[in-house]
């Protein structure tokens, strides 16, 4: 998994863009922005689902079977007057792809990755000292 952008916090403006210009199309270790126990916020899209009808964006009942004209709709979208839709009448639309913040996250370990040692690649890198089964973490999860 690569990250996209990382906010530079600290000093000048000045001093934030000759960071950024130093370090552009180079490798930066994830332990130089990021450290364990830290509380980080993350961003980021959820999973697209395409165009979708009331029934399935919104979890609205479904219309006896006998009706008319289709029956995964809305049975009234609001009354005579005010004369408009309300924005809380569920409508069919975009459903997924919205963009999401979850914040106050903890970083409880930094694994180390596929790492070589002694001349072998190691991919046990998620075992833990309680947990001694042989298993790796990749950026797929």
């Amino acid at each position: 998994a690569h990250i996209m952008e990382v906010q530079l916090n600290g000093g000048s403006i000045a001093d934030k863009v000759n960071f950024a210009r130093d370090h552009f199309e180079k490798e930066i270790p994830v332990g130089a922005v990021f450290a364990q126990d830290e509380m980080i916020d993350i961003i980021g899209v959820t999973k697209g689902h395409g165009f979708k009808g009331v029934t399935s964006r919104w979890h609205t009942k479904k219309l006896p079977r006998k009706t008319h004209k289709g029956l995964r709709k809305v049975a009234c979208i609001g009354a005579w007057h005010p004369s408009r839709i309300q924005f809380t009448v569920p409508r069919a639309g975009q459903k997924g792809y919205h963009h999401r913040t979850e914040i106050n996250k903890k970083i409880y370990r930094m694994g180390a990755g596929y790492a070589m040692k002694d001349g072998k690649l190691v991919k046990n890198n998620a075992a833990t000292e309680y947990d001694l089964a042989d298993k790796s973490i990749t950026p797929m999860g």
